[in-house]
């Protein structure tokens, strides 16, 4: 079912297949766990959204509302509403009781490719191929703004911790992230030679990675600004991966069929899973970090039992709360460059980039050329190996890469596209104002012509009874020419 990959660690337990879900008639698409540790959510090319209870023997919940495939599925923070998106270009609400009753949102163009809440429930933020990422308000059940500098499918969005950054990625192979107070776009990554694929905060919010349909998978420091790690351990492309709340591990799940556990703190690939027949679509940690969940396209979802973490979380947060300067969230300012983030591809299989003192990852030495260029010394190591636990080969590759870090005073070039950039931040705010505000003029224009056509159904009501009682008067029919 899965094989050991380069583990070192002989106290570490291997992820255990815990159950298996069979309810989907295709493809699932994705997948979240409720916050109460009770149920789990999946979503499905079958148009329907599933809700698996936890308990042994629990019957599971079927909804059905979209009226096209469902992409995309989260529970909010609270866990008592359930959001999904779907290729009818809709996002429901859903309460997951008996009823299954649902709100629709409707403002996208295309299909919506995902759905998130922000941390606080308050809000959702929805990535879709009319090449828009659009906000939502939860409360008022309305669309409140949209962001629109992709250029292409916007493929997922997620809110940072915090809810003052929104990071985005899609088919221009880009990953944006964007200042939710000023809904400017401050960064832009362009790393990429495919698409984009997937994109997600670490639980401090200090750092986002993103996938690529390239097999390839990025962190970021947000802090710093650079590289930090890249991955590349899938034979296919990454169609969605998931942090470990400890931001120890991560997962991903490619369409190479296989689900892959990294160990973030020593740069590695620990364990590979082999439960699907075909593409893993999606994957996602449960919010204690215990359970772990894959789905995929033969319609199964899949639930793991996390026994490789084994350090424990509740710990490791009071050991941070202990710290005299615990790692803050990165601010909206602190984010460098506004411009276009130009780093060069790298091919290796792994990469372990130099990061800050304060980073969680692990550091790796980092020297200077005589250039004034600065050069990072990476070591790689991957290896795959099967047929039980007493058994790990290990393959080591030792590689120097350079990681070119630009400096000097900006050219005058450099002033006028960045000039451009700002006059098209205006523009793009400006276009932001007027779609809400046609918004507002359509939803007035539906109630006037609600309200005409109330008046002149109570007009002709009125013609009628007059008619009526014409009628009785005379004792004779009135004719009308």
């Amino acid at each position: 079912l899965f094989s050991l990959t380069d583990s070192a660690l002989p106290l570490q337990e291997d992820p255990t297949l815990e159950r298996h879900f069979k309810g989907h008639k295709d493809a699932v698409t994705c997948a979240d766990f409720n916050p109460n540790r009770k149920q789990l959510a999946s979503v499905s090319v079958d148009k329907s959204l599933m809700i698996w209870n936890l308990a042994p023997k629990a019957r599971a919940f079927r909804y059905v509302g979209h009226q096209d495939v469902v992409t995309g599925v989260q529970f909010s923070p609270s866990g008592n509403l359930v959001a999904t998106s779907s290729k009818d270009r809709t996002v429901r609400l859903w309460t997951p009781s008996m009823k299954g009753e649902s709100t629709v949102f409707k403002a996208h163009t295309a299909t919506v490719r995902s759905v998130a809440f922000s941390h606080d429930g308050q809000r959702l933020v929805t990535a879709s191929d009319d090449k828009s990422v659009k906000v939502w308000s939860v409360h008022r059940q309305c669309f409140i703004y949209s962001l629109n500098q992709h250029t292409n499918w916007v493929r997922c969005a997620r809110f940072s911790p915090d809810g003052r950054l929104i990071a985005s990625c899609g088919d221009d192979r880009t990953v944006r992230l964007w200042d939710t107070s000023t809904k400017h776009c401050i960064n832009c990554f362009t790393d990429y030679r495919e698409s984009a694929t997937f994109v997600g905060f670490n639980s401090s919010g200090t750092c986002i990675a993103s996938s690529g349909a390239d097999s390839t998978l990025k962190i970021w420091d947000l802090r710093t600004n650079k590289l930090i790690q890249h991955y590349q351990v899938h034979s296919a492309g990454i169609n969605s991966f998931s942090f470990h709340p400890s931001n120890n591990y991560l997962i991903s799940g490619s369409s190479d069929s296989t689900v892959k556990i990294l160990d973030l703190l020593e740069g590695r690939l620990i364990y590979t899973l082999h439960g699907h027949k075909g593409a893993v679509i999606t994957v996602a940690f449960s919010r204690a970090g215990d359970l772990f969940a894959s789905g995929g396209a033969d319609g199964q979802v899949l639930m793991w039992r996390t026994n490789f973490d084994t350090k424990s979380y509740q710990d490791i947060l009071r050991q941070h709360s202990r710290r005299s300067s615990p790692d803050p969230p990165p601010h909206v300012t602190d984010i460098h460059p506004r411009g276009p983030h130009l780093h060069r591809p790298q091919p290796t299989a792994i990469q372990v980039c130099s990061v800050s003192p304060n980073v969680i990852y692990k550091y790796v030495l980092l020297s200077y050329s005589s250039t004034s260029r600065a050069r990072t010394t990476v070591w790689s190591q991957t290896g795959d190996g099967g047929g039980g636990r007493g058994r790990r080969e290990e393959e080591e590759r030792g590689q120097t890469h350079p990681l070119e870090v630009l400096s000097g005073h900006p050219s005058s070039l450099d002033s006028t596209l960045r000039h451009i950039v700002q006059q098209l931040d205006i523009l793009t705010q400006t276009v932001s104002v007027l779609e809400e505000r046609l918004t507002l003029t359509e939803d007035k224009l539906k109630e006037c012509l609600l309200n005409q056509s109330q008046l002149l159904k109570d007009v002709l009501s009125s013609e009628e009874r007059q008619r009526t009682e014409s009628e009785e008067t005379d004792g004779s029919p009135v004719h009308f020419t």
